[in-house]
């Protein structure tokens, strides 16, 4: 009797080291690191590529740009140098679907605000109304912080030319001129390299949710 007791005591031991190798094993395998697509103009739908581009299959990044925050500021690439950033279009008198975006993306602001490698990067797609005053006093009125979330104006031509052709974010075409006019609920997120790593719904909760987490993705990466 003894005998059987110890034969199953040593059964029990070593089946129970197998078990938590192979539960080890399991959740290795359910949780290995997955990097994020690098999105390149083919792979994005055409209707938000520029036909110029749409069968570029590498090398796609942010082109560089010189704008002005809501402070009187010049922002340039340099700004976002060695930063993950996110970047959307709005423009302050939107009552449609902009307070949700912004709202949002004040959202995404306050989870960052003590992460140093990431910022926050919001182009108005109307800047001969959104002039540096407007957008100040838009930025206070939504709790915009100046170190973390640039709000920015400047020439049309160039921000609807970052739009379509650097962040794939607009189905519209035009030439950035007078009655050129585009809209978009699209957050854009972009790594270190200039890179488009991803792309979500500005007025949803649940691809807010998804984008938080995909930073944190990012983050990992070497």
């Amino acid at each position: 009797m003894l005998s059987f007791f110890k034969e199953y005591k040593i059964f029990a031991i070593v089946f129970g080291i197998i078990s938590i190798i192979i539960v080890t094993l399991i959740y290795n395998t359910l949780n290995v690191y997955q990097p994020l697509p690098v999105y390149q103009p083919e792979m994005v739908n055409p209707e938000l590529v520029d036909s110029t581009i749409q069968s570029q299959r590498k090398y796609h990044k942010v082109a560089d740009f010189k704008l002005i925050n809501q402070n009187g500021q010049t922002i340039t690439q340099n700004d976002y140098k060695d930063k993950i950033y996110v970047a959307d279009f709005f423009f302050t008198t939107c009552q449609t679907i902009c307070p949700i975006m912004t709202g949002h993306m004040a959202d995404v602001q306050k989870e960052i605000m003590d992460d140093n490698e990431v910022m926050l990067l919001s182009h108005t797609v109307t800047p001969e109304i959104d002039t540096v005053e407007q957008l100040k006093r838009y930025a206070k009125e939504k709790g915009v912080d100046d170190r973390k979330w640039n709000l920015v104006t400047g020439d049309k031509k160039q921000i609807y030319e970052l739009a379509r052709k650097s962040y794939l974010a607009v189905k519209d075409h035009g030439d950035g001129g007078a009655f050129d006019m585009i809209h978009t609920e699209n957050f854009m997120l972009i790594d270190k390299k200039k890179q488009i790593r991803g792309f979500y719904d500005g007025t949803k909760p649940e691809d807010i949710e998804r984008l938080l987490d995909d930073i944190k993705i990012l983050k990992k990466e070497k």
